[in-house]
């Protein structure tokens, strides 16, 4: 049985380079959970848990139909309700976020279902239930790759803002990550993270 790879089926979604780009992102179906606060926090760390779950459940709901898929990096939307305020500057406890995994655009509704349903049988994690199956709009978007430490960030989200702001383009919606390395296992130094940032002119 042939294994879909998102990663490799929609390339430019997962790649970006050293320098900033801009790019035109496609809508596409995801796994979410919504959350708030430090993401070195246990909460965070629940809510990775229970998005992998299911995530995992649903994978072989469909392995056992003949369509198997490789279950995808993680991904963060982040904002703070203070617009007002530099979100660098807001304490991490105040922080929002929606977690994300990319799906196959033939995941349906009744597995997403038959996918919670089964996982509360085998975990006990109260987040289960704020999963959900969405879809995301894509767009024009601003990107660069950030390679290092997540305290690091700032300085490439410069170039982002530098960009933008050379081209009179305006930050729309929220700022997005993708996070191609696992960084509960990977040294912070080596850590390759998309730093994502939807535009309109």
């Amino acid at each position: 049985m042939e294994k879909l790879d998102l990663t490799k089926a929609y390339k430019s979604y997962y790649t970006a380079g050293k320098a900033v780009e801009l790019v035109n992102i496609e809508d596409a179906l995801f796994l979410a959970i919504p959350g708030k606060g430090d993401p070195d926090g246990p909460a965070f760390a629940q809510d990775v848990e229970a998005l992998y779950s299911i995530a995992y459940a649903i994978k072989f709901i469909n392995k056992a139909a003949g369509q198997d898929f490789v279950v995808t990096k993680l991904e963060g939307y982040w904002w703070v309700d203070d617009t007002a305020t530099d979100p660098l500057k807001v304490p991490r406890h105040l922080w929002n976020y929606e977690l994300v995994l990319r799906l196959p655009d033939y995941v349906t509704h009744q597995q997403f279902v038959q996918a919670v349903t089964t996982t509360e049988k085998k975990k006990s994690n109260p987040r289960l239930r704020a999963v959900d199956l969405k879809e995301i709009e894509g767009g024009m978007a601003v990107q660069i790759m950030h390679t290092g430490p997540f305290s690091e960030e700032p300085a490439s989200l410069q170039q982002l803002d530098a960009f933008m702001r050379a081209r009179h383009l305006k930050f729309h919606g929220r700022h997005h990550e993708i996070y191609l390395s696992d960084f509960r296992k990977t040294e912070p130094a080596k850590l390759k993270t998309i730093l994502r940032h939807s535009v309109r002119q």
